[in-house]
């Protein structure tokens, strides 16, 4: 591939990529993402130091160090499209020299983990427990835009999924593993299970307010789903997306998730904030030492 147009790959006057407005000396190769971009600055002040505060839109990124680990934390805002958004343009820092316009020869890979607000879709998943996804399932269409490969594992539990479900309408779902290199530190005090993706919060998840729905069965049936030892843990709006992008680029991936609400017992977090505070407290543990 040869140089990549203005139009295409949009740099700003300060020679940052246009919406996470980052320049490579300014992304650690360490990446955590949240959705809600005054989650951030709750990360950060966890941070023994920081380097460097950027902000545009809803794209807020701060970097700096816990112990001798440099992480960044960027807010992606809510939904696959946002995510297409945030995953090429932090692959894009790495791995486009800027100046040329061109793809380097040597791939920087990325760890970047999700720390997020889930529900969940199983009984003994409590409220104010982790989830740490083995798998993105994707019911949004970003990935369709991409050339995504399945290995024989997925492909086999989506064929499974797609049958037990009995999906209506123009849902085409897709799926991805997370990054088992990353997986692996997140075990003890985590459930793990398969992370189902919505392109929206109400009629995508189940939930009926004034509009009838065309999948009115499907929190019982992503509940009830089973194959082999794999089980739907929880659903939420980013993580097939992140999951999918990420393997097509060749970063090591993970999401791991809060639950605020259990769909199940019908409970919600009676404090969502604490939660958050001790998902982030205990996964920057873990982060500090991988």
């Amino acid at each position: 591939m040869g140089r990549i147009a203005e139009s295409e790959l949009i740099i700003n006057s300060r020679g940052a990529i246009y919406h996470i407005d980052l320049r490579p000396e300014e992304l650690a190769d360490t990446v955590i993402t949240v959705g809600d971009p005054d989650r951030v600055a709750i990360v950060s002040k966890h941070f023994d130091r920081i380097e460097v505060k950027r902000q545009h839109r809803e794209f807020i990124a701060h970097t700096g160090y816990v112990g001798a680990k440099r992480i960044t934390v960027i807010s992606s805002g809510i939904g696959p499209d946002n995510i297409d958004i945030v995953l090429n343009e932090l692959d894009a820092v790495k791995n486009i020299d800027f100046e040329s316009r061109t793809i380097k020869p040597t791939l920087t890979p990325l760890t970047i983990i999700r720390l997020g607000t889930s529900g969940s879709l199983q009984e003994d998943i409590p409220v104010d427990s982790f989830v740490a996804g083995t798998h993105g399932l994707g019911l949004d269409n970003l990935l369709h835009y991409y050339r995504l490969a399945m290995n024989d594992e997925e492909q086999q539990l989506l064929q499974h999924f797609v049958a037990h479900t009995q999906l209506a309408g123009n849902i085409q779902p897709y799926i991805s593993s997370s990054g088992t290199s990353v997986l692996k530190h997140f075990v003890h005090g985590f459930h793990q299970g398969i992370t189902v993706t919505c392109p929206g919060f109400y009629g995508p998840q189940g939930r009926i307010l004034r509009l009838g729905l065309s999948n009115p069965n499907l929190v019982e049936h992503l509940t009830s789903f089973r194959f082999g030892n794999h089980r739907i843990s929880n659903f939420e709006m980013e993580t097939s997306a992140i999951y999918g992008l990420g393997k097509l680029l060749g970063h090591q991936c993970l999401s791991v998730n809060v639950i605020v609400a259990n769909r199940v017992r019908k409970e919600f977090s009676k404090d969502g904030a604490a939660a958050v505070e001790n998902l982030i407290k205990t996964c920057l543990g873990v982060i500090e030492n991988i």
